[in-house]
């Protein structure tokens, strides 16, 4: 095929590849969120896109469309759903999509469909989601499976001592910080105005939330860490570092056939 990308096939190649007994579709999910000044609001989307596409290559995978709107921002890990450009769906929404998107492809022929996170708020609802599709999928005797993973998870300690030499303070911190802003510097530096970072000290949460969302409790950059030690080279480490851990972890669990193809 000359691209994963399943937007780009038309539908005689498509479903020349749904014969294949491997065959595998991996969704990119996403956000429209806010990123601080430095970042646009499709960061999460687009990230998600680039990672699946370079695990497809490797496993000739194709990858659907973006999932580009997710769950709502929390204070805690995204800035919080006040934030101007934020726009995002309820629980109910994102799991009735992933539903039905993922039990389209799994009843068009799909034998695996495979969700692959970008927004930290999105994870259970897609759970959700994709537990239903599967199980009404196998259900009426498809032999179906499904795998969720938010790519950070896959970042090495290794990784994570050279892209954070002075200590690691968790990913709940990091929405807008070093790792997002490397790896958009990496992939979409055209993208990114580092001029534009605002640098403030990691943001102090509280343990709990609360309602109505107090906006003082946000940084006033949208960011709850700065970016200002973000690099190209960093986000290069954590690309490769994440598409051979995911590629890895899929072709063992779906005993998928790995080709020579890497990421960018």
């Amino acid at each position: 095929m000359s691209s994963v990308f399943l937007e780009d096939l038309d539908a005689e190649t498509y479903a020349e590849y749904l014969n294949q007994p491997t065959s595998t579709v991996i969704i990119p999910a996403g956000a429209t969120e806010q990123h601080g000044p430095h970042m646009p609001l499709g960061v999460d989307a687009m990230l998600s896109t680039d990672i699946a596409a370079a695990v497809a290559q490797q496993l000739g995978a194709l990858v659907a469309p973006v999932f580009s709107y997710g769950y709502k921002s929390q204070p805690r890990s995204g800035g919080g759903d006040h934030r101007v450009g934020t726009t995002s769906l309820s629980a109910t929404t994102l799991m009735s999509l992933v539903e039905d998107v993922a039990g389209s492809f799994l009843r068009q022929g799909f034998k695996n469909v495979v969700v692959l996170n970008g927004h930290f708020e999105n994870y259970q609802f897609i759970y959700e989601g994709l537990d239903q599709a599967v199980t009404q999928a196998r259900d009426t005797g498809l032999a179906s499976r499904g795998v969720l993973m938010s790519y950070w998870d896959f970042v090495d300690e290794d990784t994570l001592q050279k892209v954070f030499p002075d200590g690691f303070l968790g990913w709940d911190i990091e929405h807008g910080g070093v790792l997002e802003t490397s790896l958009m510097l990496h992939l979409h530096p055209e993208k990114v105005e580092m001029d534009r970072v605002i640098d403030h000290p990691p943001a102090d949460l509280t343990s709990y939330d609360i309602f109505p969302e107090d906006p003082a409790r946000t940084p006033v950059s949208g960011c709850l860490s700065s970016a200002v030690d973000a690099s190209a080279e960093k986000g290069r480490l954590l690309l490769d570092a994440v598409h051979g851990a995911v590629s890895e972890a899929l072709a063992t669990e779906l005993e998928l056939p790995a080709t020579a193809e890497g990421a960018r």
